[in-house]
């Protein structure tokens, strides 16, 4: 059946629906701006169909011997099997903001997901959204990247300006980023079977700049970081996760986040989440920088804020300061110290 939801206002983030044709509060017409979700449109993502626009399916080469994979998809130097298009993907929607997306080496399947969008004008407006799913739960692949794209989708529906105060436009991007929270949460329902004995599900995260604003959010326990080029490392987001708990109670950092539950998170999205609505922060964007959003997939590896700056920035430096060879190095990185998880990176140069 088509479902239809209730969203945001684009220009000031109040609450209307899709049979309204204006905005209650600023008055701002409202057709062809809200987004209606059909539900029947697209029941579940298949594995193996292409990816969003701007997505570049990879890899062509081989990943253990760099030798060219053939059409029988087997390499035809080595002949190991080529990766699936969903163990592997990149986007790049503007120079300046690109993601990876990678299956690590450990796992057999890429729960990951990432999508994103931006405009052209470099530091001018972004979207970057990341969903982990969990690995317990059947078709988390799937599930997360409907999820990412849902609310990629929203985000970019529409820019909010609020009613001419700061406040209200922060406000409006908060609801916004709340509102595409809800149609991640109804994507990944969607796409779980409702006779399933243990749910899809994943965790999210998002990251909107807009002219300055920055506003991320988050349910589980990926992440998202500003690193300022001349000031300090800015962790943006808190987990809901037990690890995060014990780190609230004194315990190390690194003692909690190595402990046997360190990746057992207390909010998710799914059917049988008990809340999805995100943790937000925001901050004003003064000067240059990289903005990381993540999956736990990178920070199992370098986690606190400061050390992780200074890796994204030694690996921009070595790949001339370009987004996507970046994003795309980290990755390497990570699956060089074991590629235990899948692994996302999504960033934006400002």
């Amino acid at each position: 059946m088509t479902s239809t939801i209730r969203t945001v206002c684009p220009n000031c983030g109040g609450q209307v629906t899709d049979t309204d044709r204006f905005c209650e509060t600023c008055g701002a017409e409202l057709t062809a701006a809200i987004p209606v979700l059909d539900t029947d449109a697209e029941a579940t993502i298949e594995l193996h169909t292409p990816l969003a626009p701007a997505t570049t399916v990879g890899p062509t080469h081989c990943r253990s011997c760099g030798g060219v994979v053939g059409e029988d998809g087997y390499c035809q130097t080595c002949g190991t099997k080529a990766a699936k298009p969903r163990d592997h993907f990149s986007e790049q929607p503007a120079p300046w903001v690109a993601a990876v997306c990678d299956r690590g080496i450990r796992h057999s399947r890429n729960e990951d997901a990432v999508a994103t969008a931006a405009d052209q004008e470099p530091g001018s407006r972004a979207l970057l959204v990341v969903c982990d799913g969990v690995s317990s739960s059947l078709d988390s692949d799937v599930a997360s990247l409907a999820a990412a794209r849902a609310a990629r989708d929203v985000l970019a529906a529409g820019r909010a300006q609020g009613l001419g105060t700061q406040s209200s436009r922060t406000s409006a991007v908060i609801a916004r980023l709340n509102a595409a929270a809800d149609a991640a949460s109804e994507a990944v329902i969607a796409n779980t079977d409702p006779e399933s004995p243990n749910p899809a599900s994943c965790t999210f995260v998002a990251a909107v700049l807009e002219n300055g604003l920055l506003v991320a959010g988050t349910v589980g326990d990926s992440r998202a970081y500003w690193f300022p080029d001349d000031a300090e490392a800015i962790a943006l987001t808190v987990d809901d996760s037990w690890a995060a708990e014990l780190i609230a109670t004194g315990i190390p950092r690194e003692e909690a986040e190595t402990g046997p539950q360190a990746h057992a998170i207390t909010r998710w999205l799914g059917v049988d989440a008990p809340d999805h609505t995100p943790r937000t922060t925001t901050l004003e964007v003064t000067g240059p920088g990289w903005l990381l959003v993540c999956s736990d997939g990178l920070w199992n590896y370098c986690s606190e804020a400061g050390p992780l700056a200074d890796l994204v920035r030694k690996t921009a430096a070595a790949q001339g300061g370009e987004p996507l060879a970046t994003a795309s190095a980290l990755v390497d990185w990570a699956n060089a110290q074991g590629g235990m998880d899948n692994i996302t990176v999504a960033l934006a140069r400002i």
